[in-house]
């Protein structure tokens, strides 16, 4: 039994919670041990590595005297650092003051300022090292696409003609060059919908033309998370025949079939693996980010296209993987800051933020369609979360940092009292934002 199968045998709430509380144990460990080893690096003892809340379950001390646990409540974690009063690294002043001059050297607060700073900007930075690492585990795993457009496995279809075999390099399309992946690409896209398409190729030193289907026929490559087509029961591999009472040949058409309906229920006529399953779903309102910034709104059933074949792939070197990483993770990052800007301005709708529970549903619907999508999106989890908390907001580190820029430029740290009503109302704000995701959980879809 696979990833997706072994998922498919349990319950949805169940799968969805319990990967839910895998990615976030993983990511939060991840960025607490940040904070600790940095912390440890810098002199600062941690007194306990906490993963989860509440009652301890699991507990033992290091030969450093730190105490590593694991709490019942698994929706988080902490590192109390020693002369913190509680996970929050607020100041113990009475335990400050019972301690030497070289014991306080060893505490969050006695440390000298570049320490303090680089062990909260530790947790952060290796959230992004963690998605970065995900990235550069995926994009090796996977390959790149060769330069060239050369057959690297048909994908099974409906349609007939599909006469391309594996290894055969497509030279033209309907008579057009395509000397490279990326004009093969952009021929493919400029293609009218049709039933066949002739491939000019080469294959054991000749030069033939076959017939075959729309390069980018509706195909079912990706089927996102909470949307309509996966909540229809939708797979990657299917293929969409009919849609709304017409024939389709090119996943291209679809857009402006389902933009159509306006949110109205659609009939769908689905290929799978030699049946053909009549399916009817709505399409949801969706917010998406443009190539050139900012979003644009649309009716979407959650289903991006794929291929008539996987082109053949290569191993790209490790700068190059590096490189496609950053370019990866730059573009994540910069979609969810634009989309929380838009957010927050009103130019889009606030049923793009998700709670716990839409969380949840995403990391569970990852998971069942298998290890690589699970890990994908615990990969952007762990960059959404690492920007989150740079969010200059008292309680989360970002907040933390803006104290120390304060008391580097003052040369003296807030006043415990500012400190204190700040500190209130950052955690007021970000209980705040959390009760307004978890409702949009159970009022958006």
């Amino acid at each position: 039994m696979d990833f997706s199968s072994f998922a498919a045998s349990f319950g949805g709430a169940v799968w969805s919670g319990l990967f839910f509380i895998v990615a976030v144990a993983v990511i939060v460990a991840v960025h607490e041990y940040g904070h600790y080893i940095v912390g440890r690096w810098s002199g600062i003892h941690a007194e306990v590595f906490s993963l989860g809340f509440g009652p301890v379950v699991y507990s033992r001390v290091d030969k450093r005297g730190t105490k590593w646990q694991i709490a019942a409540l698994p929706i988080g974690g902490y590192v109390k650092f020693l002369g913190d009063k509680d996970a929050a690294s607020a100041p113990d002043q009475a335990a400050l003051r019972g301690l030497s001059a070289e014991e306080r050297r060893h505490t969050m607060t006695g440390a000298p300022l570049w320490a303090r700073a680089a062990t909260v900007a530790a947790g952060p930075i290796f959230n992004f090292i963690l998605a970065l690492i995900v990235f550069i585990g995926l994009i090796t795993y996977t390959g790149v696409a060769t330069d060239v457009p050369v057959v690297g496995r048909v994908n099974a279809s409906p349609f007939v003609g599909q006469t391309i075999q594996p290894g055969d390099q497509i030279v033209a399309l309907n008579g057009t060059a395509t000397p490279d992946i990326e004009t093969f690409a952009t021929t493919a896209n400029a293609l009218p919908a049709a039933a066949t398409v002739t491939y000019s190729i080469e294959r054991g030193g000749q030069t033939l033309d076959v017939q075959g289907a729309h390069p980018f026929l509706p195909m079912v490559g990706a089927v996102m998370p909470r949307n309509a087509g996966g909540d229809a029961g939708i797979q990657v591999g299917d293929v969409i025949i009919q849609a709304a009472g017409q024939d389709v040949t090119a996943f291209s058409q679809l857009p402006a079939l389902v933009e159509a309906t306006q949110g109205q229920p659609i009939a769908l006529k689905i290929w799978r693996a030699g049946e053909i399953l009549d399916l009817t779903l709505s399409p949801n309102r969706r917010d998406l980010p443009k190539d050139g910034g900012g979003f644009e709104t649309r009716w979407m059933i959650g289903l991006s296209g794929g291929m008539l074949f996987q082109p053949q792939t290569r191993q790209p070197g490790p700068w190059e993987t590096v490189t496609l990483a950053v370019d990866q993770a730059y573009f994540t990052a910069k979609s969810s800051l634009s989309g929380l800007w838009h957010i927050v301005t009103g130019q889009i709708s606030t049923c793009n933020l998700s709670g716990p529970v839409g969380m949840a549903e995403v990391m569970g619907d990852a998971a069942r369609q298998g290890l690589v999508q699970f890990i994908g999106y615990l990969g952007m989890m762990s960059l959404g979360i690492g920007l989150l908390n740079l969010f200059p907001i008292p309680v989360l580190d970002g907040g933390h940092l803006v104290f120390f820029a304060y008391e580097a430029v003052f040369r003296r740290p807030p006043a415990p009292g500012v400190m204190n009503i700040l500190m209130l109302i950052g955690l007021m704000a970000v209980l705040s934002f959390m009760f307004f995701a978890l409702g949009n959980d159970f009022t958006c879809k």
